[in-house]
């Protein structure tokens, strides 16, 4: 089995059960959108929320169990089931990469969560590696 590895910068740890990377510093919803170039906002929620990790998955089943508190989610995964997966797991902020987007129905009920939803056209690995340089 592999275990997690953990850069000597402490930039990055994973492995097949923590695919997350880990934030430089305590960066904010705010900074995210403010650095951030590639992606457009879906729905703005509360950007004083701390980011803790940026989560990519695709699973629901995995992302309920797996997705860290305050973290950036990213996925391709643009429908109400996920929304209600990124409550649960109480995540800052949904990004759906290649493009997908939520319906506008889905974008009520993520305003009444106070979730930040951004889209984006970048592949998964592309936008989160993006958010990971900034942060």
């Amino acid at each position: 089995m592999f275990n997690p590895t953990k850069k000597e910068d402490g930039k990055l740890i994973g492995s097949s059960t923590e695919p997350f990377l880990m934030p430089r510093k305590n960066m904010k919803i705010k900074d995210l959108l403010e650095k951030n170039k590639h992606c457009e906002i879906l729905l703005e929620g509360d950007d004083s929320r701390e980011i803790s990790k940026i989560f990519c998955c695709d699973l629901l089943s995995i992302a309920m169990a797996k997705a860290p508190k305050d973290g950036v989610w990213v996925t391709v995964m643009g429908n109400r089931n996920a929304l209600a997966v990124a409550t649960l797991a109480d995540i800052s902020c949904l990004v759906l990469a290649e493009g997908a987007t939520f319906d506008d129905l889905t974008l009520e009920q993520a305003k009444r969560e106070g979730i930040t939803l951004l889209k984006t056209e970048l592949p998964v690995f592309d936008i989160a590696l993006e958010i990971h340089k900034n942060i």
